[in-house]
């Protein structure tokens, strides 16, 4: 249902969004887009029209995407089922395919053209163009067994990331989106959590703020309340006793190390909210779970 309101109701919406234009203009800011915004073609319009809008008015914005769903959806198709570890997808070599042909393909290309329909100037990147997200294969750590940790294949941890091809673009009024595959020393092909891109990608950047679109209304408390600010102490006790779990543990983790190396603020959003990037960038209501660094 559309709702309808008065001019004057217009204009006082623009007159509030007004400051946080002029505050974060020129401004980097690096959205994680993921979750039903993804697969709603709702949402997807509503995430692309806000893209090229906070482009147009100033801001530096680099889109990193995840894929998850369209993952899940082709390993089915010949007959795998994706397996997790410590929120991390178990990829073997033919996984492996079938993450880069997703994400590096058939996602990328999608956010991209969803983006230039709106408006707006995007070029879709993998981490392996110009070696940009360079890693090497991640081992998790074992409670069990400390000195054995655990492989889950074909998963990188970034090792480096050289900013300036995108740089490069957002100098050139264009819009970055990222797919979060990462190349070796040798030349070989790592599956990298975009949440960690994401976040890697907000300080190496200097970004203003780090934006993680999820499929909840943010961080949540053992009674389903949303939190809207938590702190280190909490997340480690929360994660002790379980509250966070699963794929939130690397979100968390990614989000928390953002705002400890001068990321200035770091949100996890309710991305199944038409227009949530604007409510949190260009209106007094903010949402979702603001991360502080202490």
């Amino acid at each position: 249902m559309t709702i309808q309101i008065s001019p004057e109701q217009n204009a006082a919406i623009l007159a509030e969004a007004l400051p946080y234009i002029r505050r974060f203009h020129g401004k980097t800011i690096v959205v994680k887009y993921g979750g039903n915004a993804m697969t709603d073609e709702a949402l997807k319009k509503s995430f692309a029209r806000d893209v090229v809008l906070l482009k147009l008015v100033g801001m530096n914005i680099a889109v990193v995407h995840g894929g998850g769903p369209q993952i899940e959806t082709l390993l089915s198709r010949v007959g795998k089922k994706g397996e997790f570890i410590q929120g991390m997808r178990v990829t073997d070599g033919e996984t492996m395919e079938i993450v880069e042909m997703v994400l590096g393909g058939q996602v990328n290309k999608d956010v991209v053209s969803l983006i230039n329909q709106a408006g707006g100037r995007a070029v879709g990147l993998t981490g392996k163009d110009s070696s940009m997200i360079q890693a090497r294969k991640l081992l998790l750590p074992n409670r069990q067994n400390p000195e054995n940790p655990i492989s889950v294949g074909q998963v990188g941890e970034i090792t480096q990331i050289n900013p300036n091809l995108i740089g490069h673009l957002q100098a050139g009024g264009f819009i970055p989106v990222i797919a979060p595959i990462g190349v070796g020393e040798n030349g070989e092909t790592f599956n990298i959590n975009a949440d960690i891109v994401a976040g890697k990608m907000a300080e190496i950047l200097n970004a203003e703020k780090l934006i993680l679109l999820t499929n909840t209304p943010g961080v949540l408390n053992k009674n389903g309340s949303l939190i809207t600010g938590i702190t280190p102490r909490q997340i480690d006790d929360m994660v002790e006793d379980g509250t966070l779990s699963g794929g939130m543990l690397p979100k968390i983790a990614s989000a928390l190390d953002a705002a400890r190396n001068g990321v200035k603020s770091v949100h996890i959003i309710d991305g199944r909210v038409e227009h949530a990037l604007l409510l949190e960038i260009l209106t007094d209501r903010g949402i979702g779970t603001m991360i502080k660094s202490r």
